[in-house]
């Protein structure tokens, strides 16, 4: 056995052991649960106000930070629209079943409290030099609001770490994925691929934070759009399919009678792992993105970044795991068509060489995007262990990495991030339990004023 086979198998069993903990599950849903009661419903009480707040009527140029709140909302989705939203949904309901896509919408609904709660503590305790630079995150909130400094660290480092797994190598592997379903010759030079995504990586991440965000806002909203329209044109052509795939979905989600008490388990597991791994919500990750958002109002920052499970997962992931579940493609699935090509796989069935096109495609600008804003989360948790100086040298290996990504074994990659995912998550999630009674204040306070609950512009 082969020192890559041997790492798979031994991350494997640690990525099972973490994940398939009921401990793990919840911790996780359980936060999410426990702050939609505390806040009192906010991602639903919120949300009209929440889409009003994007479209830049609110915004107000003297406010510190770099960018709006519609660049800090796309650069964070930038971030998590990505492969799990086509190779991540095909990865559950291969392993899953469609039930797994349930109990992504059930993470989704309580990641939205818990993304609201982790930007909003974000806001609230960014540093900003005299330059006008930000700076801000979990390891900012735990140390200015909970003088909590090994935690602090700790979050540091394990996103640092991350950064490498979850928002780089998963990323470039699942392109090289995607890319050779459609164009098999690819897997041939998967090498070559990770160089010209190296490069093209290299040339936005070297300008910070207002490159990353004037790509991302270009990217983000094209790519997005493009893709749900070929979901909806599948969609459309198996609709008498729709109501039977929602049954599926639902009866394999919660009936053990049905499916057995282990698949639901699995689709627990799975559902949980992959929304999580889609949205990012309690990974701390998103808080340092809109940590940068122009404005002195750190609740409404928090109701933009709660947009970002909405659309990434209600609304793109469901598309996916729609379409995956009413052409049929999840019954086939085989060890060589899995992740991406799954996906791809079922739009051919519905629309040809177009449907692969797009979801190839609509992978590699994905994953792109995705690349580019996790470098942001990695080079703020170096600036925070080692200083300004450690950002170049970050950024250099970073790009690098990008090359190693694109020919390591997909399981390998997976197991890595959903490893690093859950480290991430636990410092974090400390941080939002201990500080929720000071963000309801907040959210309390400022849903109180006349402007908001009519939607004017104060």
């Amino acid at each position: 056995m082969n020192f890559i086979q041997q790492l798979t198998d031994w991350s494997g069993q640690l990525s099972g052991l973490l994940w398939g903990n009921p401990l793990t599950l919840i911790i996780l849903l359980g936060t999410g649960l426990y702050l939609t009661i505390r806040l009192g419903l906010v991602q639903v009480r919120g949300f009209t106000h929440a889409a009003a707040l994007i479209t830049g009527k609110y915004d107000h140029r003297e406010d510190s930070g770099e960018v709006s709140h519609f660049q800090a909302l796309a650069t964070a989705l930038s971030a998590t629209i990505g492969t799990g939203n086509i190779a991540g949904v095909a990865t559950a309901i291969t392993l899953g079943g469609p039930g797994a896509l349930f109990w992504m919408w059930v993470t989704a609904f309580f990641g939205m409290a818990t993304k609201f709660t982790e930007c909003t503590l974000a806001l609230k305790f960014r540093e900003i030099s005299p330059d006008g630079k930000i700076a801000g995150g979990p390891m900012y909130t735990l140390l200015n609001g909970l003088n909590m400094k090994r935690t602090a660290a700790l979050f540091a480092i394990f996103t640092l770490v991350a950064s490498f797994g979850i928002g780089n190598m998963v990323q470039a592997n699942s392109v090289v994925d995607g890319l050779a379903y459609v164009y098999p010759v690819v897997d041939e030079y998967n090498w070559l691929i990770g160089c010209i995504l190296a490069l093209l990586v290299g040339l936005v991440i070297l300008g910070g934070i207002k490159r990353i965000a004037h790509v991302a806002s270009t990217i983000v909203p094209f790519m997005a759009v493009t893709y749900v329209i070929a979901a909806l044109i599948v969609l459309f052509i198996h609709a008498s399919d729709i109501p039977a795939a929602f049954l599926t979905i639902i009866d394999m989600a919660l009936n053990p009678w049905s499916v057995g008490g282990a698949a639901v388990g699995e689709a627990i597991r799975w559902g949980v792992a992959r929304g999580l791994f889609s949205n990012e919500a309690g990974l701390g990750s998103a808080p340092m993105a809109h940590a940068a958002a122009r404005t002195n109002e750190p609740v409404r920052e928090g109701l933009v970044a709660m947009l970002g499970p909405f659309i990434d997962t209600i609304v793109i992931c469901t598309m996916t795991g729609l379409v995956i579940v009413v052409t049929g493609a999840w019954q086939e699935s085989s060890e060589s068509l899995t992740g991406a090509a799954l996906t791809a796989h079922a739009f051919k069935g519905a629309l040809g060489t177009a449907g692969e096109f797009i979801v190839g495609v609509g992978l590699a600008l994905f994953a792109y995007s995705t690349i580019i804003a996790w470098s942001y989360y990695g080079d703020r948790s170096a600036h925070y262990l080692f200083g300004e100086r450690a950002v170049l040298p970050y950024r250099i290996v970073y790009t690098l990495l990008v090359i190693a990504g694109a020919a390591v074994p997909l399981q390998l990659v997976w197991n890595i991030a959903d490893i690093t995912n859950i480290l991430m998550a636990l410092p974090n999630l400390i941080g939002l339990i201990l500080l929720a009674g000071l963000v309801n204040r907040l959210k309390n306070e400022y849903m109180s004023r006349p402007h908001v609950a009519s939607n004017r512009p104060d």
